[in-house]
């Protein structure tokens, strides 16, 4: 019977990484439908290539600085085959690296929404090497393995571990903030801005990719979150429940708020799921729908202030979504985590606001160092005319709609 669960656990944690990944064809999906015509094809293949690049980092260096377990040895030995090799049986920690490492691919793909239409391609894939390969897996690690004293250190002085159950911070925050530092290196596409300080409306190309993406990603997320408890001994249909709950809440507040706009209204889905990770295993339903709402609402409202008053060109509003939604879904599973809220409890405020605001510093911080970097030595942007004609036929030579090249329609 301990065989079999062993085996189930393995089986469940895969069709969690499977769910994930699926989630990357919604990334893919949500930017291809947001940017123009002239850059689908390159934000379908940055989704990709970046996942590729991701893989590589996280298996030979990012998921041995988060957990401290390497897989350079032999098939058997890591595979748990061989008793006492310190590796768990059937395969666990091979399909556990993969699950986790969905999560780490979602860092860049993030990052790809926020800095669209006009980054170079090579710079994007170093960047994503270093993010996934180093910065990422050192808050991870901390968060979620309890490196540097972290955890013990919260819970010593503030009663209560920081809870980041499927990662609201971990995650989707430290994604949206490495974004902000990114996007604030690249700087506005051109022609975003106009000179006496008006703003060009550019508005999305394809409302039924965006909505795709959308559901792709809703649907992946509930692999996100409940298949967090990583063994089917750990899962809890709270944690289902209060998802869809903050789902619902997002996307009738990004309904409302944003007066029907179908873009705010299917990214209010995606800021109710953000900002209910971290809470989802101990909030109440009620609570969740709460969460998802307010997280709904702050995205409309903080990507209007940063593309209208701010000028700061997050092409899709990945630091509102993720960063913003993120850092609020962590500090509300303090709040709305507590008994006398209807929560589970066991969690504390001032642990998931230094843990929420740690983990945002972390990644602001990383961002403008990578990004910095790249910027100084070979550049980040395309050429004017590169952006001009569009980073399709600038950089992968095919529009996503090759006969309306040929013909000029």
């Amino acid at each position: 019977m301990a065989a079999s669960g062993r085996e189930a656990d393995v089986f469940f944690v895969l069709m969690g990484a499977i769910l994930v990944f699926a989630m990357h064809a919604g990334f893919a999906f949500l930017e291809a439908g947001t940017v123009r015509k002239k850059n689908q094809v390159n934000a379908l293949m940055k989704i990709l290539v970046d996942f590729a690049v991701s893989t590589i980092a996280y298996f030979f260096v990012g998921y041995g600085i988060a957990y401290g377990v390497h897989f350079l040895h032999g098939a058997a030995t890591i595979s748990g085959a061989l008793e006492g090799s310190g590796y768990a049986p059937s395969g666990f920690d091979l399909v556990r690296f993969f699950f986790l490492l969905t999560f780490a691919a979602a860092i860049p793909a993030i990052i790809s929404g926020g800095i669209a239409e006009r980054s170079r391609f090579t710079p994007q894939l170093l960047a994503t090497a270093v993010i996934v390969g180093l910065a990422y897996p050192f808050f991870e690690g901390m968060a979620w393995h309890g490196n540097l004293g972290f955890q013990a250190f919260l819970e010593h002085h503030f009663g209560a571990p920081f809870n980041d159950f499927a990662g609201s911070v971990v995650v989707h925050a430290f994604g949206g903030w490495v974004a902000l530092g990114a996007v604030l290196m690249l700087g506005a596409r051109r022609g975003r801005y106009r000179r006496d300080g008006s703003v060009a409306g550019i508005p999305p190309s394809n409302i039924p990719f965006l909505a795709l993406g959308s559901w792709l990603l809703c649907i992946g997320w509930f692999g996100f979150n409940v298949m967090s408890a990583q063994s089917l001994h750990g899962i809890n249909g709270l944690v289902a429940i209060n998802s869809l709950m903050a789902m619902a809440g997002g996307i009738l507040a990004g309904w409302l708020c944003g007066r029907s706009d179908p873009g705010f209204t299917h990214n209010g889905a995606l800021a109710g799921l953000v900002a209910v990770c971290a809470g989802s295993n101990v909030m109440h339903p009620l609570g969740s729908l709460v969460v998802g709402a307010a997280a709904g609402a702050l995205f409309v409202h903080a990507f209007t202030l940063c593309q209208n008053k701010w000028k700061i060109d997050d092409v899709l509003g990945v630091w509102p979504l993720h960063g913003m939604c993120g850092l609020w879904g962590g500090i509300a599973c303090g709040i709305f985590g507590q008994r006398a809220l209807g929560g589970i409890g066991g969690v504390s405020f001032l642990s998931q606001l230094v843990g929420s605001l740690a983990g945002t510093a972390i990644a602001l911080v990383a961002g403008l160092v990578v990004y910095g970097a790249i910027k100084a030595t070979m550049g980040m942007r395309l050429a004017d005319e590169q952006e001009f004609r569009g980073a399709d036929l600038s950089l992968h030579h095919i529009g996503a709609y090759p006969e309306e090249d040929v013909t000029g329609r």
